[in-house]
């Protein structure tokens, strides 16, 4: 599977994209952990809320406890 189709992450001009590189989603992945963060594009999975500025693991489980919320 080509992971510049996959990738639902806006952010074009971070090196990790797979736009920029022929390493699929690899770098974004081990940039993220190094960083204890979750990829852009789960976030982008179960929505992510306005004026939501970090990626951490706590960030992308209130993302979902807010989906949850909403069914």
């Amino acid at each position: 599977m080509d992971a510049r189709k996959l990738c639902t992450c806006k952010d074009t001009a971070c090196p990790c994209h797979p736009s920029n590189h022929d390493q699929g989603c690899t770098l974004c992945i081990a940039k993220n952990r190094k960083q204890g963060e979750i990829p852009a594009c789960f976030f982008n999975e179960v929505g992510r809320p306005e004026g939501m500025k970090d990626y951490f693991y706590h960030d992308f489980a209130e993302c979902v406890r807010l989906k949850e919320q909403q069914k």
